[in-house]
């Protein structure tokens, strides 16, 4: 028996990621990798983000999110980048300043490109799926259960704003 519910989440998983977005991995802040096909089935909200921004202030709604979802199963996955010329010089600073100024505690990246020609395979795919790139810092992607994109957001559309946390939860139903 339970070699039949091992296949059958396993036909669910496949079927979910041939339905949206492939898995990516980034190399993750702390080491080893961040796989997104590890999240498949749930919603996952990425963030690109930079530490010397106006929008900075940011991380702190989106550490809110992530906490008051993550137990029904949002990820929030921040994605440093300096592709805008505002994030502090290594992974180090980045991770130090994260923790000791917002207390983050949800999953981040290594420094990433988000645009144009070098960037991470994860945002050529959302500009080919949904015609999106970042613009500036803390542009927004939410990924559907399903691996879609099912919105985009930019800078100024806060982490706790209506249009996010419903999104999010029509997506945790």
């Amino acid at each position: 028996m339970s070699r039949l519910i091992l296949l059958v989440a396993a036909l669910v998983t496949a079927t979910a990621l041939a339905a949206g977005m492939p898995s990516h991995r980034f190399a993750s802040i702390d080491g080893g990798t961040v796989d997104t096909g590890d999240w498949a089935g749930r919603p996952v909200l990425v963030v690109n983000t930079a530490s010397r921004c106006g929008f900075t202030y940011q991380y702190e709604g989106l550490q809110a999110l992530y906490d008051r979802y993550r137990d029904r199963g949002l990820v929030v996955l921040a994605v440093p980048s300096d592709d805008f010329r505002q994030e502090l010089s290594s992974e180090a600073e980045v991770k130090e300043f994260c923790e000791l100024t917002f207390g983050l505690d949800l999953p981040m990246t290594e420094i990433t490109h988000v645009r144009g020609a070098a960037a991470h395979p994860f945002y050529r795919q959302v500009r080919a799926e949904a015609g999106f790139e970042p613009a500036w810092n803390f542009n927004k992607v939410l990924i559907a259960p399903d691996g879609s994109v099912a919105q985009t957001w930019g800078s100024s559309v806060q982490p706790m704003s209506p249009e996010i946390v419903n999104a999010v939860e029509r997506l945790l139903r």
